[in-house]
């Protein structure tokens, strides 16, 4: 990982602003069942200015029955700053989710969410912004650790930051990779791994993951948006 220019007064600003946004955050239960479930994610070329941000709102279900969706591209002029992905990615997912014509009642981000340094990852930024819950679930760490993780699907184990449980590594199929769960925004952990588990029926990643993720770079290689 990239260390931030710390001096640079972009940093400071947009880290001043994150705390802003933090004192915002809502940490509370999702509802039983929450339904319709959406998911976001984005997608850009490496070090390219356009992204694409898109939303999918599912019926969970075998299978998940698709909702609505929308996809926007955005030039996105904020640098890239290790911590601070959020000032990139949330403006462009803002965007997408005014277009929706059905709203999710929760969204699950391609991203952390207090499971960050400054406990205001994507997720979190994104559920505040626009003031919706939101759970982060993302590929790999991005700090912290965890300790032993049993093979089967389901099994966990809280991710710690300085001694504090920031979020949970998650087995969702047996013997797989696990991914990593954490507090968005009007979530909590357990709703948030209970809901993850039930939205993971077959595959790794969960399926309105998935299917923002296949969206969004569908978008991206068309040139779409």
């Amino acid at each position: 990982m990239r260390v931030p220019d710390y001096a640079n007064p972009v940093y400071r600003e947009a880290v001043a602003e994150q705390q802003r946004l933090r004192e915002k955050l809502v940490v509370r239960p999702l509802p039983p069942s929450p339904a319709p479930v959406g998911g976001a994610d984005v997608s850009y070329h490496l070090h390219g200015r356009t992204f694409w941000g898109g939303f999918v709102v599912c019926e969970p279900g075998e299978p998940f029955r698709v909702l609505d969706s929308a996809v926007v591209s955005m030039e996105v002029d904020f640098p890239y700053i290790p911590g601070l992905l959020g000032f990139r990615e949330t403006p462009v997912l803002a965007a997408a989710f005014k277009k929706l014509a059905v709203k999710p009642m929760v969204t699950l981000v391609d991203a952390h969410g207090l499971a960050h340094p400054r406990a205001f990852g994507s997720a979190c930024h994104v559920g505040v912004v626009l003031d919706i819950p939101t759970v982060g679930c993302a590929k790999s760490l991005l700090c912290g650790g965890f300790g032993e993780l049993g093979a089967a699907r389901g099994s966990r184990s809280p991710i710690l930051l300085e001694g504090k449980a920031v979020g949970f590594a998650l087995r969702t199929r047996e013997d797989v990779q696990p991914v990593y769960v954490s507090v968005g925004h009007k979530s909590d952990l357990e709703s948030a791994v209970s809901l993850v588990l039930a939205c993971s029926p077959r595959y790794r990643i969960p399926e309105s993951i998935r299917l923002a993720h296949a969206l969004v770079n569908e978008a991206r290689r068309r040139g779409l948006g």
